[in-house]
């Protein structure tokens, strides 16, 4: 006899009651957790603990612990020269009912604010020189690093295979799409993941190995309805960013606002699908 697998809900966290997994996180940890202080996200919920730290809670199904594991804020803990929040303690549950696990992390609590509420930015956020040096340092460091991860940017993992059909589908025009440089990477380096005033990165669990330029790229193409900030950026990352990986992964970024899921009331779109135009041209003449 064979037993069926349950299928995974597709549940968003903003609107799931979380109250009884937040219990059972402070009788595992000992902690309290300030519901006052609880941001909820699609996949995660997280609040400030009566220690003064941070805990992180996510939703993750059997199909993504295969395919990466549910650590990642665990192993990014020996990351060397990253402004990251210091990793505490962690905690792992299988659910009851769904073929799902839960994973919850204790960090130093960060003082400041995400630079963006969301993913993307539509309003100049004003951004210190130490600012986007601590930018460079890190990401600077982290590639530097060696990892067996794979980094999973929209939870799936980045091979050459992933990359190909992002571009063909939307960019067949694009000849030679091969990755000739891989790298560790944040894998979600996107506005609502970078702190201010004081730079810090949050939100490890999909770092991993990654065509070099992918971090860069991602947080390029999440200010393109800012072309000042989108300037800066590719200015500050243009080694990365001016790579033919680094254009490879502008590209990939910028066919998943352009391609067939594309809004038009997105504020990335136009300026997108003209980014897109130059950077096809620069690789096509490479």
């Amino acid at each position: 006899m064979t037993s069926s697998v349950p299928s995974v809900r597709a549940v968003d966290l903003r609107i799931e009651p979380v109250d009884d997994v937040l219990d059972r996180v402070e009788r595992s940890l000992k902690v309290r957790v300030d519901r006052d202080t609880v941001i909820r996200k699609r996949r995660s919920v997280g609040g400030r603990t009566d220690r003064n730290t941070w805990v992180r809670v996510e939703r993750r199904s059997f199909q993504r612990i295969a395919a990466q594991g549910g650590n990642g804020p665990e192993t990014a803990a020996v990351l060397r020269g990253v402004a990251m929040p210091r990793w505490h303690t962690g905690l792992t549950w299988r659910d009851a009912q769904e073929p799902v696990m839960w994973r919850a992390d204790e960090t130093e609590f960060v003082a400041g604010k995400p630079v963006g509420q969301a993913a993307l930015v539509i309003d100049a956020p004003r951004l210190t020189d130490m600012w986007w040096a601590g930018l460079n340092t890190s990401l600077d460091a982290l590639a530097a690093q060696l990892t067996p991860r794979i980094a999973t940017p929209d939870t799936e993992s980045i091979t050459q295979s992933l990359v190909d059909a992002t571009i063909r589908q939307v960019f067949p025009e694009i000849a030679n799409l091969a990755i000739d440089e891989w790298a560790p990477a944040h894998a979600d380096l996107t506005w609502a993941n970078v702190m201010g005033p004081e730079f810090c990165i949050i939100d490890w669990e999909d770092w991993g190995t990654a065509p070099r330029g992918l971090d860069a790229a991602t947080l390029w193409a999440n200010a393109l309805a800012v072309p000042v900030l989108a300037d800066r950026v590719w200015n500050e990352r243009r080694p990365d960013l001016e790579s033919r990986s680094g254009r490879l992964m502008a590209l990939f970024v910028c066919a998943k606002i352009v391609g067939p899921y594309a809004h038009e009331t997105d504020p990335r779109l136009q300026p997108a699908r003209k980014e897109a135009v130059r950077i096809v041209e620069q690789l096509q003449s490479s």
